[in-house]
């Protein structure tokens, strides 16, 4: 696998740094049923994880079911960003790695940011919780600008954000999603095996390397 000698390093966050389906599995479920709807698996949860919340709760609401107005829609949004302000953090975790790995990056003097398409307000509170917050110089969610994964616009605030060129940057993700993004942004970009990517086989996605723990992308910098 190549090598690469970024001056910064942005990850994406559900799926890369933390497990948090069983979080956002649980406010889905509380969104189903304040609407009146059947329920839904973490599994099936996880394959609807990727472009934001809106996506997301309009996959539950209508995946192998009916299709759902706008007005259903926006009522499903307002319920389950209500309930996973509740549910934010409870029973997510990070993944092995992790905790060890951001730290020994800081050593080396590497800027961090988090590039999601979970909303803004949501990431602090999350990476707080698991103690991992301070590891990071920025946090761009999926309505901090007015456009989001996988358009390159928000790797390109993240650069200007650390003061870094597109040329001096890294991605690491779990999904074509991540991956459209970086390409389209120009900036190299590598994929966690363990990641949800909407059910897809990450393998099959362009993307300059894969790793099945975080820990392996230390021997990647030069």
């Amino acid at each position: 696998m190549k090598t690469f000698s970024p001056r910064a390093i942005f990850f994406d966050l559900d799926g890369t740094l933390v497990d948090s389906v069983p979080d956002l599995a649980e406010a889905a479920r509380r969104m189903l049923a304040e609407l009146g709807e059947p329920t839904r698996t973490d599994e099936e949860v996880a394959t609807f994880v990727g472009k934001g919340i809106p996506t997301m709760v309009e996959r539950a609401l209508s995946v192998g079911r009916s299709p759902v107005s706008a007005e259903r829609l926006a009522q499903g949004v307002a319920a389950f960003m209500r309930h996973y302000e509740d549910t934010n953090g409870k029973l997510t975790r990070a993944y092995p790695g992790v905790a060890e790995t951001l730290p020994r990056l800081r050593e080396r003097g590497l800027k961090l940011g988090v590039v999601t398409n979970k909303a803004e307000a949501f990431i602090a509170p999350l990476l707080e919780e698991l103690g991992l917050a301070a590891y990071f110089d920025c946090f761009i969610g999926g309505d901090t600008l007015a456009k989001k994964k996988p358009d390159p616009e928000p790797l390109w605030h993240g650069c200007e954000l650390l003061g870094v060129t597109r040329e001096a940057a890294l991605m690491v993700g779990d999904s074509g999603n991540d991956a459209l993004c970086a390409r389209r942004a120009g900036i190299p970009v590598l994929l966690m095996t363990y990641g949800y990517n909407e059910g897809v086989a990450v393998d099959s996605e362009d993307c300059d390397g894969l790793l099945s723990s975080l820990t392996g992308l230390l021997p990647l910098l030069a």
